[in-house]
């Protein structure tokens, strides 16, 4: 059974969904709240809340949550990689800052999450911090004006800081 296919507590989904009366107004803010419980959207989960909740399907929710690029259905690391390739960083060398990000991580090819389930990563299209370029950012901390070295750096301090913290 991989990670996307493991059951998942549906009492958690249940206190979202009653956090927000059931209502279909507010699908997105519900789906928003699992997805930071879970680190992504489980299928299972679309699928009962599509049925818990009045006036949407199963095939509705997953609609709505294959539609927003903020939503994952694949679950996400701890820590979540953000490398902008807007054209001021596409330009000033985003491409190698990712290729190093991959290689820091051990990334598989056409996988985003890394094998440990400790990293992933993402492109982005823009992080609105164009003159610190290249940028990515790691959960909410923006790391400006990255090289291959610095994305090293900065990755093998999480690492190490994990190897001591846990």
């Amino acid at each position: 059974m991989s990670a996307c296919e493991a059951k998942i507590d549906l009492k958690k989904v249940d206190e979202i969904i009653n956090a927000y009366g059931a209502k279909k107004s507010y699908l997105i803010a519900m789906l928003q709240k699992v997805q930071e419980e879970f680190r992504y959207l489980p299928v299972e989960a679309l699928t009962y809340i599509g049925t818990k909740v009045p006036e949407l399907s199963p095939a509705t929710v997953y609609g709505v949550a294959t539609f927003y690029a903020q939503f994952s259905l694949e679950p996400k690391g701890k820590y979540e990689i953000r490398v902008c390739d807007g054209t001021a960083c596409h330009v000033r060398g985003s491409m190698p800052v990712l290729t190093a990000v991959k290689q820091c991580i051990n990334l598989k090819d056409g996988k985003f999450t890394s094998e440990d389930g400790m990293f992933s990563v993402e492109t982005v299209s823009c992080l609105g911090a164009c003159g610190l370029a290249p940028v990515m950012m790691i959960n909410e901390k923006v790391y400006p004006k990255m090289t291959a070295d610095a994305v090293k750096i900065a990755i093998d301090a999480i690492k190490k800081e994990q190897e001591g913290g846990n």
